[in-house]
C-alpha cells in the first residue's frame, strides 16, 4: 500500500485505538535530528520503518503532545527547513533490530487529563518502544514484563 496522505493509511492511530500497528514488522527506527545541534540530544521526531515499505512518524507539538502519522521515508518531513540542516540517524539508546525486524503485538496511546496523547507504547515480540512527547521526542526500548531498560 502506498502512503500519499493521512486518509490513505489505516494504521495511523485514532483516539482510543490500541491496534494501529498490530502485525506490522518494524525493521528500523530512526531519529530526525537538527544537524547544527548535533546528535547529542534527543531527536525532534522518530520514524518507524516497516517491512512493507511504509513508515510511521511520531513528532511532538509545541505543547508537548505527541502526533502519530504516516512517514515518507526516505524523505525528510516537510517541516525540516532548510532540509540540508536535518538528517535521519540512528538513536543511540535503541537496540539494532533482530533479523526480520520486530513484530508489533499491540500499541497503546497514553494521554493527559485533556485527552491529548503524551505517550505511545509500541509493544513487540521481545520488548516495547516507549515514545514520549515533550520539547523533543524521547524514546526508549524496554525488554520483559517489568519495563526494564534494554541493554544494547
Amino acid at each position: 500500500m502506498r502512503v500519499g496522505n493521512d486518509e490513505e493509511i489505516p494504521r495511523v492511530p485514532r483516539q482510543g485505538r490500541a491496534d494501529w500497528l498490530r502485525g506490522a514488522r518494524v525493521i528500523g527506527v530512526l531519529g530526525v535530528f537538527y544537524r547544527p545541534e548535533g546528535r547529542l540530544g534527543e531527536p525532534e521526531a522518530v520514524e518507524f520503518l516497516l517491512a512493507d515499505g511504509q513508515s510511521v512518524i511520531l513528532t511532538c507539538a509545541s505543547d508537548g503532545t505527541l502526533h502519530v502519522g504516516p512517514g515518507a521515508w526516505p524523505t525528510l518531513p516537510g517541516w525540516c527547513v532548510p532540509s540540508g540542516q536535518w538528517e535521519f540517524a540512528t538513536v543511540s539508546n535503541l537496540p539494532r533490530p533482530p533479523d526480520g525486524g520486530w513484530t508489533v503485538t499491540r500499541t497503546e496511546e497514553r494521554g493527559d487529563g485533556n485527552g491529548q496523547v503524551r505517550e505511545a507504547v509500541i509493544r513487540c515480540e521481545g520488548g516495547s518502544f516507549v515514545v514520549v512527547g515533550g520539547d523533543t521526542v524521547a524514546i526508549r526500548f524496554t525488554r520483559g514484563h517489568r519495563g526494564a531498560p534494554a541493554t544494547t
